[in-house]
């Protein structure tokens, strides 16, 4: 698929690795939908003149049809859709919360596949679309002190799958798993090094690595149910 000309719907576009993806999609001459929960002044720079911005609680199935009706109404059309929001909070198996649970699971795993679903119906106007999840190596190899974390991305993993399963031959679908790219600000040095200690590269990524990777499944017609590992190894160790 060729980006320009293209809608792109980025989700959690106006901060971090969404922001990144949705800017690099613009440069590249698609007209981007900028979701964001809170962050409007973020949006809107992102948006610029040729976007537009689209606030939704994801966790709201309501909030998210009344985004694709905005976005419908706004562009008549959906190509591509990056489901980049997600919140990481630590949690363990002895300490975790149903609110933990619920939060994550909703925001991580249900959240993405309704907006897939909904994506999905606006893609099929024009016979062809792309869908990309951006989920975590976490979802593989389940980092204890993220319990619920890694259980949400794990149904993440499992729900790209089922989707490009129920989409094909039309709609592919993929995912990309990051390792260290883009630290949590409350992240410790000690944190951070052992995060990219546990790499087999030795060195954290960019935000650019997964920006790269969004844009190679979005141009490449022929891979779909795939999850790009950009996470300099750290699945293997």
């Amino acid at each position: 698929m060729d980006i320009n000309g293209k809608v792109a719907l980025i989700t959690g576009a106006a901060k971090r690795v969404g922001r990144e993806i949705a800017l690099e999609l613009a440069r590249r001459g698609a007209r981007i939908a900028v979701h964001y929960r809170s962050s409007v002044n973020e949006a809107r720079q992102v948006a610029g003149d040729h976007g537009a911005i689209f606030q939704a609680d994801l966790t709201d199935h309501a909030a998210i049809e009344r985004m694709f009706r905005g976005i419908d109404e706004t562009f008549g059309r959906l190509d591509i859709l990056v489901n980049s929001a997600s919140v990481f909070s630590p949690s363990t198996a002895n300490d975790a919360t149903p609110e933990d649970w619920d939060v994550q699971m909703d925001t991580n795993a249900k959240a993405p596949f309704f907006v897939a679903q909904k994506a999905a119906r606006l893609m099929v106007k024009t016979g062809a679309g792309k869908i990309i999840n951006i989920a975590d190596v976490a979802g593989e190899v389940i980092w204890p002190g993220y319990l619920p974390y890694s259980v949400s991305k794990a149904a993440l993993i499992a729900a790209n799958r089922g989707l490009a399963k129920a989409l094909a031959p039309d709609i592919q679908v993929n995912a990309i798993a990051p390792g260290p790219v883009l630290f949590p600000e409350y992240y410790s040095e000690a944190q951070k090094n052992s995060a990219v200690e546990r790499t087999l590269l030795k060195r954290a990524g960019s935000a650019q690595d997964i920006v790269n990777a969004v844009v190679f499944l979005i141009e490449n017609d022929y891979i779909t149910g795939e999850m790009i590992h950009v996470d300099g190894g750290r699945h293997l160790v």
